[in-house]
């Protein structure tokens, strides 16, 4: 699974991407989020609140209920605004 970090969200968690190879038990985005929080301080404070951060699974934006797959590009960013 490709994660993809963007904006202020790359800047916390220190990366752009990773290759993430959660267990099992992670099938959907809410589960998926839970875990990767684990994964560092950075982590944990780029995705405490989903409301602050937006989720796009293979391209298309989803919410926590939506399922994940291994072979899924997922990708985290704040709140486009226009202007």
């Amino acid at each position: 699974m490709k994660v993809l970090y963007f904006a202020w969200v790359r800047e916390r968690i220190g990366t752009d991407c990773e290759e993430v190879s959660p267990p099992a038990a992670v099938g959907d985005v809410g589960s998926l989020v839970a875990w990767l929080r684990n994964r560092s301080e950075g982590h944990a404070e780029a995705l405490s609140d989903l409301a602050r951060v937006r989720v796009a699974v293979n391209q298309e934006a989803v919410g926590p209920d939506h399922p994940v797959a291994s072979g899924d590009e997922i990708a985290f960013f704040p709140p486009m605004t226009g202007g």
